[in-house]
């Protein structure tokens, strides 16, 4: 049985309260299981939790307000950072709160009103630029490590300058300013703001360029969306920071920039170090670069040191070298007597080697003469003739070898071992050759 049911039996039913509450409850998830409402937040808190807590108030201005409850699951989905008095569209679902019997609404999702198209927008624009590398980190350039000047493209009458002026007065005073003023708002921004990025870039003895603007709804903002800003961000000749909104803003201007900054005062303070920073890094350097110069002269007067001892004490250093060359001049000495006595050694051996050689070479060919000596011996004609032989010569000394070759009465020598004797041919008479 439901509530309405309840009221319709003859009679009062009485209830607990928890089971009434949990009733109306039931009636209302039933009824309304899921609902759309648009109105103003008011009381907007965050707990620690993450959990979300305000009241939506009635945009007509009625005095109606529903409370509401936004668990941090859904909050890490919002896209921007609610604050009282914005007109928001929430989704979610009618409960009772039954610690205090109270009607709350569980949100589930949440959208200012009127920026739903423009994210859209934001989002295709966003992602047509990324695909073209408008946004590639490697693009992005370094900033000065010491600006001397730079120029402001910021609205003149708004809090941003006011920031950065401050901020550069109080940390970086020696810096110098340019404000190119430009409007930051409106249909004409987003042009004003391209001719004045282009005459920060034609400005001389400027280092950095910063662009700034205080906070705002999707639509105050969104001429740092305009493709025509982001595409003169990019082709800046000088590097550019952006400092657009607040902490939780992020537009495509700060994505093309090569530095993005939460607010106009961040940017200031990344543009410039501080001075006192700066001045302290100066003495630190002045200190070391004075102890590393002591040290060195320290060293050299050492060396300086060294050098004069080894001067005033002449007569060691000689000493001493002196000794060294007669340790030295010692060990040749044994190093010669060494070699000699190894080369003597072996002078002795090579020449028992040669005469052992030489008898044996002496033996070997006295052997050999001894027997050519009996062969000449055997072939001797004079050992012949000592047998009772003898040979015939003519006067001139020439042999007869043949009868033939005689003639009577020619003259001749006959030849024995132990002398000769002349005779005369008296009678020739050779052998029959046919006589066998």
């Amino acid at each position: 049985m439901d509530i309405m049911e309840s009221f319709a039996t003859p009679g009062p039913r009485v209830w607990d309260v928890a089971g009434l509450l949990l009733a109306v409850s039931d009636a209302l998830a039933a009824r309304f299981a899921a609902v759309a409402v648009r109105g103003e937040l008011s009381g907007f808190s965050r707990a620690g939790s993450g959990h979300c807590y305000f009241t939506l108030k009635d945009g007509s201005g009625a005095s109606a307000g529903l409370r509401c409850a936004m668990f941090r699951r859904s909050t890490m989905m919002l896209g921007f950072n609610p604050q009282d008095g914005q007109q928001v569209e929430v989704r979610g679902r009618l409960a009772v709160y039954e610690a205090r019997g109270e009607l709350q609404m569980i949100v589930e999702a949440m959208q200012r009103v009127g920026a739903g198209n423009l994210y859209e927008e934001f989002l295709r624009l966003r992602a047509r630029l990324q695909a073209e590398g408008l946004f590639d980190p490697a693009r992005k350039r370094p900033l000065p490590a010491f600006v001397r000047r730079v120029a402001v493209v910021t609205s003149s009458s708004g809090a941003a300058i006011h920031d950065v002026l401050t901020c550069l007065t109080r940390r970086a005073p020696h810096v110098g300013v340019v404000l190119v003023p430009t409007p930051v708002q409106g249909a004409q921004a987003p042009e004003s703001i391209v001719r004045a990025l282009a005459q920060a870039n034609a400005l001389r003895d400027v280092d950095l360029v910063l662009l700034c603007r205080g906070g705002g709804s999707l639509e105050d903002l969104w001429s740092f969306n305009d493709e025509r800003v982001v595409r003169a961000v990019r082709a800046s000749r000088l590097p550019v920071v952006c400092g657009v909104g607040h902490e939780t803003d992020v537009t495509l201007a700060d994505l093309a920039a090569d530095l993005r900054a939460a607010t106009p005062t961040a940017a200031a303070e990344l543009a410039a170090p501080e001075r006192r920073a700066l001045l302290q890094a100066l003495d630190s350097r002045e200190e070391l670069l004075a102890r590393r110069l002591r040290q060195r002269l320290d060293s050299a007067a050492q060396g300086l040191d060294a050098l004069a001892m080894r001067l005033q004490r002449p007569a060691q250093r000689l000493a001493a070298e002196q000794g060294r060359l007669g340790m030295l001049a010692q060990r040749q000495r044994a190093s010669l007597g060494r070699a000699l006595h190894v080369q003597a050694q072996a002078l002795d051996h090579r020449a028992q080697r040669l005469t052992s050689a030489m008898r044996r070479l002496q033996s070997r060919e006295g052997d050999r003469l001894e027997t050519r000596a009996h062969r000449l011996a055997a072939l001797d004609p004079r050992s012949v003739l000592a047998r009772g032989y003898a040979w015939v010569e003519t006067e001139q000394g020439e042999a007869i070898v043949s009868a033939r070759s005689l003639q009577v009465g020619q003259a001749v020598r006959a030849v024995w071992a132990d002398g000769n004797a002349e005779a005369r041919i008296t009678l020739v008479q050779p052998d029959d050759p046919t006589a066998d």
